[in-house]
């Protein structure tokens, strides 16, 4: 009795192809004949097709790929085959494990200010028939279509329910809509992926402002300073990390005295030529002294 060739996710060291990052994986080998054993894991699923046809889907086990048998089929198979079947199989697991994914990207709140967004979204496929419909409309390359690949398509999807949210939301109260916003992003997710045969689980969103001076002066802003003081204590944090010692003035807008003199910050040049003109007005204007 020959021996039976034996398909499985498992490569001859051992190590599992079918990794956290792996959505589906496409059998390389031509081995797959009548009589192939396929071995299914308890994590995945199995699509076996025959000249693009989709014959059978199976769940956890092992099981006999069984051709088509005819007498006439049987003599040409002898004859010009070895004995080994002419039909071409192909072979495709589908990983049901939660898997997660991760976009991220750039919205604008409604007084124009950046926000950065990352959104964590967890995904699986639920059933045979989710299975089915993953194989039939979601396209891959090569032997692989990994979490990236499908990133590719919702990326989109993420990009618009920010921004439909973030967009009429003033930059202080973004934070209040993180939850209206994970609602958002998990029904147009679902609703987008549902198609391809995949369920999405839970979504996590994070918003922050994207540039570095916001940040600060909203975390100073929480302290419940206005947005005078919070700029005023901005500018002195800047101040001490470079090692002036009038820092604590501006936190509090006092001015700075050195010795007991005020030091007076120079008017810029328009403002004293203006007041200068002004003098000189008056002078002319007025009475004048003996």
């Amino acid at each position: 009795m020959p021996l039976r060739n034996v398909v499985s996710t498992l490569q001859d060291d051992g190590q599992e192809v079918m990794g956290p990052d792996v959505l589906l994986f496409h059998y390389p080998g031509e081995d797959v004949q009548n009589g192939t054993l396929l071995t299914v894991e308890s994590n995945h699923f199995c699509v076996l097709k025959s000249r693009g046809a989709i014959l059978n889907v199976y769940e956890t086990g092992q099981y006999q790929v069984q051709t088509p048998q005819r007498a006439i089929i049987g003599s040409i198979q002898q004859a010009f085959y070895g004995g080994q079947s002419p039909w071409q199989y192909e072979v495709i697991y589908i990983n049901r494990a939660k898997l997660v994914l991760q976009t991220a990207g750039v919205a604008l709140s409604r007084e124009m200010a950046e926000l950065q967004y990352s959104v964590d979204y967890y995904i699986h496929v639920d059933s045979t028939e989710d299975a089915t419909r993953l194989v039939q409309h979601m396209p891959y390359r090569g032997h692989f279509l990994r979490s990236a690949d499908v990133n590719a398509y919702a990326g989109p999807v993420v990009e618009q329910s920010v921004n439909q949210v973030i967009q009429v939301t003033p930059l202080e109260q973004v934070n209040e809509r993180m939850h209206d916003l994970s609602d958002l992003v998990k029904q147009h997710l679902q609703d987008f992926l549902k198609v391809y045969g995949i369920t999405v689980n839970d979504v996590k969103v994070l918003v922050m402002p994207r540039d570095e001076r916001m940040k600060a002066l909203i975390a100073l802003r929480a302290f419940g300073l206005s947005e005078l003081d919070a700029v005023r204590y901005y500018a002195a944090l800047i101040m001490a990390e470079r090692g002036l010692v009038s820092a604590p003035n501006i936190a509090v807008g006092a001015p700075f005295q050195i010795g007991g003199a005020q030091a007076m910050m120079p008017l810029p040049p328009a403002v004293a030529g203006l007041g200068a003109a002004g003098g000189a007005a008056a002078g002319q204007g007025g009475t004048p002294r003996g």
